[in-house]
């Protein structure tokens, strides 16, 4: 791979269930486990990654659609059932709704025309996050311990 395609993020724990991912612009973005008994509102991993793909998402289908008329309404609800079973923790059931409005006018008509193509063209080709949970791709994990580099499967 190039470099132009890496992505990456580094993840410290600020403390006991709390950590901050840092990208390599240097923004920041702090989650947690919420275990603290409900008085947490940061975000957990999983609500992470239903936030990714409905990002992911929403900013293909803005792309294509607001260039013919400015919505009045855009929002993205990406929903998912977490389980335990023999293959261990997992999100199932994803789904993920679009609520778009478009006020009258031709390119409002235009922009509602492409939407179902655009929704559908993200989800088939563009939208990396969406692509890469269903298709599924391998994870690899390393532990670096004073310098010995150990792969976990």
């Amino acid at each position: 791979m190039s470099e132009d395609s890496q992505r990456s993020v580094v993840v410290e724990r600020t403390s006991t269930g709390h950590f901050v991912a840092t990208n390599t612009r240097g923004g920041t973005l702090h989650f947690g486990t919420a275990s603290d008994g409900g008085g947490n509102t940061e975000f957990t991993p999983v609500e992470l990654l239903l936030a990714a793909i409905g990002g992911c998402t929403a900013a293909d289908v803005d792309v294509a659609t607001s260039r013919h008329a400015e919505p009045t309404e855009f929002s993205i609800s990406v929903t998912g059932d977490k389980i335990s079973d023999d293959q261990g923790n997992r999100m199932t059931n994803l789904n993920v709704t679009f609520t778009v409005t478009f006020p009258d006018g031709e390119g409002a008509d235009r922009a509602r025309a492409i939407l179902p193509r655009a929704v559908r063209t993200s989800h088939d080709r563009l939208c990396t996050v969406s692509r890469t949970v269903e298709i599924g791709t391998p994870v690899t994990t390393t532990i670096k311990d004073r310098g010995r580099d150990t792969d976990t499967p």
